[in-house]
């Protein structure tokens, strides 16, 4: 009966045109800038070598059956998360409607960070930033406030790119699944292949690159002690999936009704698995060169977040002399071109979403809900506040959106509503050709539901008693707690809601 539901429901309802397709379109919302500039630091700063045995091992027990739970949920109910969610376990409507809200959080100030990235490949022909990346960054280009809370100054020379940003990835969802989501996708990862398999042999070929290379590589075995360490190789393996905020159960959703699930997953994790070891040997072999240079060790060079982006590798370019601008170019258009992929996944899920609840048509719901984030986007992110709130709202809705929207799923799924994870395991072994079994269901219920539990507690704990860096108390109140109370109210509400 559900596999003849599907076929119905199949003819009214886009599909991806082939299940390739939809693998790329998985495989570009996974690989986004995170994999670029996060993981490589994040490998270093706990273990180096010795990170990608926890790093495996998480993707093994926690990434990859989290990712089957998002594709199985998606697949057997052919719709976004509220309507997956609630298919499944009463009350799921709320929860898929938090992940919805996490999607549209992320998305406001994901387009920030891409709109630094595509400026910076222009800045990149002659080494705009001068001498100084720190300040031409925080100072001359994002004139970063002083003040403690909101400052209401706008930076005119933002406005644009980012107007640019939405209007880019607004043409591509009015485009739908086949022309739009998936067409972009088949062009932006090729390119992004080739951009960034460029930059790493130029990498490779700078004077020191052995250097940063033995430390990304050289194993810290004590490391693996630390608890710490394992929490960030499950935290990141999260982030890096895409899982757990509704992405991949929209992106299955627009599956044939007999696609090979597992495969597919499969594919998708090892390829952002290898996309992440590509990016750590490109950007530590460029910091082997700037240490070399700089006559220093590469730990006094190493960078993470947009400090690595954004002030470390225009050092780096800037020492390259004739190449600079080439290999500048490279960088931050590989940048740009992986989050473009990802921000489209994140606006699709409540654009999915808001075509379920209400039967709006592709347009409306575009126009809507991009339209709408556009605008408050714009508002936030053109102003000399840009840089707090991105670190302040990325923080907040990634430590708690993203993993308590994880952690409550496995929960209402694995734990209250056991006969609901049988029928998922059943409809991914129908169609698939590696089968699911008792170990998924003990990952999903024990090994991943405490880790998160684990992480999600810790974060939560050191929030309310010691705040977020050093930020006014205000500024996190307003934008990283308000994104939380924003995304649970917003939840109940459109939750009471009577479908159309």
């Amino acid at each position: 009966p559900v596999y003849i539901f599907r076929c119905i429901m199949t003819d009214s309802r886009e599909n991806w045109t082939s299940r390739s397709g939809f693998i790329i379109a998985a495989v570009g919302s996974a690989v986004g800038l995170g994999n670029i500039w996060r993981f490589p630091y994040v490998a270093y700063e706990n273990g180096g070598g010795a990170f990608l045995i926890p790093y495996l091992l998480a993707l093994i027990t926690a990434g990859l059956p989290l990712l089957f739970l998002d594709y199985a949920t998606g697949h057997r109910s052919t719709g976004s998360p509220p309507k997956a969610y609630r298919a499944l376990f009463k009350g799921g409507e709320t929860l898929g409607w938090w992940q919805v809200c996490v999607c549209i959080i992320i998305g406001l100030y994901y387009a920030s960070v891409l709109t630094w990235a595509g400026s910076y490949i222009y800045f990149s022909i002659g080494q705009a930033w001068g001498s100084d990346p720190e300040s031409f960054f925080f100072n001359t280009y994002l004139q970063t406030s002083k003040a403690s809370g909101f400052d209401f100054q706008f930076v005119s020379h933002l406005l644009w790119p980012i107007v640019g940003i939405w209007t880019l990835t607004l043409v591509i969802l009015y485009g739908g699944v086949k022309k739009g989501v998936e067409l972009s996708n088949k062009i932006f990862m090729p390119l992004l292949f080739v951009l960034f398999t460029v930059l790493v042999i130029q990498s490779l070929r700078l004077p020191g690159a052995a250097e940063g290379l033995n430390a990304f590589f050289t194993p810290n075995w004590s490391a693996m002690m630390d608890y710490k360490v394992w929490l960030a190789a499950y935290g990141h393996t999260f982030f890096s999936l895409s899982v757990g905020f509704g992405i991949m159960v929209t992106y299955s959703s627009y599956l044939k009704p007999k696609t090979n699930l597992t495969g597919s997953g499969l594919i998708v994790g090892f390829a952002n698995a290898s996309t992440e070891i590509l990016a750590g040997i490109g950007i530590f072999a460029a910091l082997g060169f700037m240490a070399h240079a700089a006559g220093k060790e590469v730990q006094d060079v190493v960078s993470g977040g947009i400090g690595l982006a954004f002030i470390a590798f225009p050092k780096i370019i800037s020492s390259l002399g004739a190449g600079a601008d080439l290999f500048g170019l490279l960088f931050f258009s590989s940048l740009f071109v992986a989050g473009i992929s990802s921000m489209v996944s994140i606006l699709e899920v409540p654009i999915a979403a808001m075509q379920d609840k209400l039967k709006w048509s592709r347009k409306k719901a575009v126009t809507i809900i991009g339209g709408g984030s556009a605008f408050v986007s714009v508002i936030l992110f053109s102003s000399v506040n840009a840089i707090k709130l991105v670190d302040i709202v990325d923080h907040f809705i990634n430590n708690i959106g993203i993993i308590g929207g994880a952690l409550l799923s496995i929960i209402s799924v694995a734990w209250f509503k056991r006969s609901a994870l049988i029928e998922l395991r059943d409809h991914v072994n129908r169609i698939s050709t590696i089968q699911l079994g008792k170990g998924w269901d003990f990952t999903l219920t024990v090994i991943t539901s405490l880790i998160l539990l684990t992480t999600l507690s810790m974060t939560v704990f050191n929030l309310v008693k010691n705040g977020y860096d050093t930020y006014s108390m205000s500024l996190q109140g307003i934008f990283g707690w308000g994104s939380v109370i924003f995304c649970a109210v917003v939840a109940v509400v459109l939750s009471k809601m009577k479908d159309r």
